[in-house]
């Protein structure tokens, strides 16, 4: 799967799978284009989003699938969704995959403690982040606690959601596993920003959300299929869910 590269002399970034003159996005070649990913990120661009993090940063765009940085690589960078959606996985030595989390637009991965990303992160659906050196980080003298405080809130949330995770894995049944999945994303408006709370766009497949709750594929769809007999949910698509029935669902999370 093609994937962010690590150059070891500069820190740098590159798509492995393009041309040569194109492969690392922070060069000097593509100055300008680093200026302007710069001024868009500190600054909202037309489509009105901004990142809240005073870094320079490079805007990154990835298709479905793509990888973004592999297990044992170096932490160098960490990111932030602009659009779509990123997984954060790991593989067992048996070649299981096991999902870790779903980041949405707006939330921050790839916070992690150690040398090396002990973590895989890949785009579920087209999206786009910035990547932000580590080193620029460490650099505050701080001047910048705004953006300190932002950093800090982010990986309180992100230790705050693996702790969540490991519950869930714990949970007894597959749906009070899916019922938790569903509130989840709707509390993170995962909707889109125009959908009411109770709706939840599904960028992840049913194999997705199967490996991420520790489940089979066939349990999710099955459960599924009993919350919307149930009039718990809606399913207008296979990639949309409709809450119909919020304290049923949370009454089966407690």
């Amino acid at each position: 799967m093609p994937s962010i590269a690590f150059d070891e002399t500069f820190g740098t970034a590159a798509q492995t799978d393009r041309d040569p003159a194109s492969r690392d996005p922070f060069s000097a070649r593509s100055g300008a284009a680093f200026a302007r990913s710069q001024r868009t990120e500190r600054h909202p661009s037309g489509e009105g989003r901004g990142t809240g993090i005073a870094l320079a940063g490079q805007v990154l765009n990835f298709a479905e699938g793509r990888e973004i940085y592999g297990e044992g690589q170096p932490v160098r960078f960490f990111y932030k969704v602009m659009s779509g959606m990123v997984r954060t996985c790991r593989f067992t030595s048996d070649g299981r995959r096991q999902i870790d989390g779903f980041h949405a637009e707006g939330e921050i991965f790839g916070l992690e403690t150690g040398g090396e990303h002990r973590l895989s992160a890949e785009a579920v659906n087209d999206c786009c982040v910035v990547a932000y050196r580590w080193a620029g980080l460490e650099a505050f003298d701080g001047g910048e606690a705004d953006t300190a405080r932002t950093v800090f809130g982010f990986a309180v949330t992100c230790l705050k959601r693996a702790q969540e995770h490991a519950l869930l894995l714990g949970r007894r049944s597959a749906a009070q596993k899916l019922a938790t999945f569903l509130l989840d994303l709707a509390s993170r408006g995962c909707g889109g920003p125009d959908s009411p709370d109770s709706s939840v766009d599904l960028a992840m497949t049913r194999q997705d959300i199967a490996d991420y709750l520790g489940l089979t594929i066939e349990t999710v769809s099955r459960t599924l299929s009993q919350f919307e007999r149930d009039r718990l949910i809606a399913l207008p698509s296979i990639r949309h869910v409709v809450l119909r029935n919020r304290a049923a669902l949370q009454d089966l999370v407690d």
